[in-house]
């Protein structure tokens, strides 16, 4: 159950701090008023093999086209700014050869004023905080991410504060959840706190604290669960490091005690002509030893997997995908710009759980899932316009049989995108200051 006053305590302590806590900064503001409108198309093909990606959950291969369709608005002058983004998600596959309409939403509807240097936020709302692993706004899925609930922000020259009382209710069920931008969303109510200090340009700290209040299924009782940690950045030359680390407990929606932790090192090496990423994910699981009231279960909350696991999302849903058993994630990425328009990329995984999974006999398996490999090129011809198409093959072991994500574990799974967005300005009304 929630404990009393604990997280309260916490976070009133971390608000008070935000608020007392900046370095005065002069501002420029040379605009009294502005008003844009921006229109963006962008369709997209994919097509899988041998893998279960939503929306497909049967059919092999797949093939489907969704297009969203986004119209954005955005009102400012001094200490007001109004944003309004809504768009239309279509969906084609092998079912339905007249395209249907997946979902109709606002991604983004929200106030901003000003008030003695602080920025108060009201409404819905997109997230990302630091490097996106726990809040991330998700641009590449077609629906996007958001919250809704208001954010409190306080930024100076070094400090970055932002603190967040968001909650959930019960949403319109026309269209598919998979294409709401809330929906997935498994929170009653949470409150975050976010602080990022950067003394000068090689070094940064960033320190996230996070609690939610979720909901027991079909039950109106409420379990409070925490998650608090930081990354911290340091730049020298051509290298960069970094080391990210959470640790979470309280207690989840099946009112298990958790206690777990995730934890990330990486090293980047930038030269002239590429760039090279060295790192691992390891998301704590349970062992088979762990007693059936407590859990050692990471979950992601609401950041991107494909960014940090591969482009093919076979491990997105925590503990689901990996069998409640954890993931330990190597990686290796290199990236290739081969003038301003053009660049490639190719993303390197190796996959193992935490512990092992238990065959049909009671055995323990490998801890090998198997080996990924992204191959991606982004094309920019023109400032308006952005062509995005990947390649991704994903080779099993036969420990992912008792996994939910490979129809066969014997052959190979692939996945392939091809993408345009077309993004323009149709309105842009601005007044200056006289």
């Amino acid at each position: 159950m929630v404990p009393k006053n604990t997280f309260a305590s916490f976070f009133i302590f971390c608000f008070f701090t935000t608020i007392g806590n900046h370095v005065s900064a002069q501002e420029i503001d040379t605009i009294a008023k502005q008003f844009v409108v921006n229109i963006e198309l962008r369709p997209r093909a994919e097509y899988t093999s041998n893998y279960i990606l939503p929306p497909n959950d049967s059919i092999d291969p797949y093939f489907y086209i969704t297009q969203r369709n986004r119209i954005s608005m955005q009102y400012s002058q001094e200490k007001w700014f109004l944003k309004s983004d809504i768009q239309e998600i279509h969906l084609w596959d092998n079912e339905n050869s007249n395209s249907k309409v997946g979902s109709v939403n606002f991604y983004q509807l929200f106030l901003e004023t000003k008030f003695r240097n602080i920025n108060f936020r009201l409404g819905r709302q997109s997230i990302l905080l630091d490097n996106g692993r726990l809040f991330s706004d998700a641009p590449w899925a077609q629906q996007g991410r958001s919250h809704e609930g208001i954010r409190i922000m306080k930024y100076s020259k070094y400090f970055m504060n932002d603190f967040f009382f968001l909650f959930t209710r019960n949403y319109n069920t026309s269209f598919e959840a998979a294409y709401s931008p809330v929906a997935s969303n498994k929170y009653k109510y949470m409150m975050v706190y976010n602080f990022s200090y950067s003394p000068h340009q090689n070094l940064s700290f960033n320190s996230s604290s996070t609690v939610d209040f979720l909901e027991k299924t079909n039950a109106e009782t409420l379990y409070a669960r925490a998650t608090t940690g930081g990354r911290i950045e340091y730049k020298k030359n051509h290298w960069y490091y970094t080391l990210n680390s959470y640790l979470q407990f309280g207690q989840n929606q099946k009112g298990q005690h958790v206690l777990a932790c995730y934890f990330q090192p990486e090293v980047k090496l930038s030269l002239q002509k590429s760039t090279w990423r060295l790192g691992a994910e390891i998301i704590s699981g349970s062992s088979s030893k762990l007693s059936i009231d407590n859990t050692s279960d990471f979950d992601v909350l609401y950041g991107v997997t494909w960014k940090f696991n591969g482009n093919m999302n076979v491990f997105t849903r925590f503990p689901a995908d990996v069998g409640g058993k954890g993931l330990v994630n190597p990686y290796l990425f290199a990236s290739f710009p081969l003038n301003t328009k053009l660049s490639l990329r190719n993303d390197f995984h190796l996959f193992y759980t935490q512990y092992p999974l238990v065959d049909s006999s009671n055995q323990d398996m490998s801890r090998f899932l198997g080996f990924e490999n992204d191959f991606s090129v982004k094309y920019i011809p023109l400032k308006e316009l952005e062509i995005n198409a990947a390649f991704s093959f994903y080779k099993s072991t036969d420990s992912m049989k008792n996994l939910p994500k490979v129809q066969d574990e014997n052959k190979l799974s692939f996945w392939s995108y091809l993408m345009v967005s077309y993004s323009f300005n149709a309105v842009n009304w601005r007044k200056s200051r006289k």
